[in-house]
């Protein structure tokens, strides 16, 4: 008698504004194709899903499909699996895609917002992997999070746990696209760094002018981190600015979460150890005592394929 194939195989796919990236994973959590593809061109949401259903046809071609994982920006009800507001894609408003995908593949389909996937793919095989509560939190032109507790990733009632970056820290702060005064990420993401750096400019002289070549548009944190390494006092400055403000908003997850280990990922994160020992001895300092000790920061390590990978375990925790 012929033994029956029990091996269960996923689509992992990573939704974003400018391209949609797709990758079959075994049940052991190996990749075993991908395909990407550019959103430029698809005028609505039919055409962005008819895009994605092709591309998880042709990575799958030969295997039996059991489940597909779909990570998508923006606003998502997961439980239902519909796109509320989709960023920086056509006509991305209420978009049933868990129904509309499942009527195709005849598969599940699950969907999560991009931040909870990515907080899930560095839980399950990337720098969380062992810990039972973690915080992820991703600094980049804004600032992203999720958040897994108990071995659990964290949704909320309606799907939305885990905006960190929103969490208000001064009211009387710089106006946030959201419609706030004051959100974390005003002070601590990518760009605020290089809004103040361009602030604390005005001024005074910085080496950060001979880094971009006097182009203020083409500043990033990159710069910034390089001419405080040389020692720019304007650029020193606006670091040590910045690492409290990230501290800040680390520590208040700290005390709300209580959580074993922080990964922090998104291009700030890639400068190095010089942010993130910083970072540890300034969050011990602003946490409460019983805090202290208790939790790890530590930087992401699974880069581009955090999408994917978080998508896909949302079947197999690999």
């Amino acid at each position: 008698m012929m033994l029956q194939n029990l091996e269960k195989y996923v689509v992992g796919m990573d939704l974003g504004g400018t391209k949609i990236a797709a990758a079959l994973f075994d049940s052991m959590g190996t990749l075993l194709n991908r395909e990407r593809m550019e959103t430029a061109g698809a005028h609505t949401a039919k055409e962005v899903v008819q895009r994605m259903l092709a591309m998880i046809h042709t990575v799958s071609e030969g295997y039996p499909l059991s489940g597909v994982g779909l990570a998508s920006p923006g606003a998502v009800n997961s439980r239902d699996g519909i796109v509320l507001h989709g960023t920086n894609l056509p006509e991305w408003e209420n978009v049933p895609l868990k129904k509309w995908m499942e009527e195709d593949l005849g598969v599940e389909v699950q969907v999560v917002n991009d931040a909870n996937a990515a907080a899930w793919g560095e839980y399950v095989r990337g720098a969380g992997k062992g810990s039972e509560n973690m915080v992820y939190v991703t600094f980049s032109t804004g600032i992203g999070a999720g958040i897994v507790l108990d071995g659990k990733l964290l949704l909320g009632t309606s799907s939305f746990a885990g905006e960190l970056g929103h969490n208000i820290i001064d009211p009387n702060g710089p106006e946030c696209s959201c419609g706030n005064r004051g959100c974390w990420e005003m002070f601590a993401s990518g760009t605020a760094i290089r809004d103040t750096a361009l602030q604390f400019m005005q001024n005074r002289p910085s080496m950060i002018s001979d880094l971009i070549e006097s182009d203020t548009e083409a500043i990033s944190a990159k710069h910034v981190f390089e001419a405080a390494k040389q020692g720019d006092p304007v650029a020193v400055e606006v670091i040590d600015r910045t690492i409290h403000y990230m501290a800040l908003g680390i520590a208040n997850a700290v005390h709300t979460f209580n959580p074993d280990r922080i990964v922090i990922g998104g291009g700030v994160s890639k400068v190095g150890n010089e942010l993130f020992d910083a970072l540890r001895a300034r969050t011990e300092k602003l946490v409460m005592k019983p805090y202290r000790s208790t939790f790890d920061i530590v930087s992401a390590e699974l880069k581009d394929d955090v999408g994917l990978i978080g998508a896909a375990a949302l079947f197999h925790t690999f």
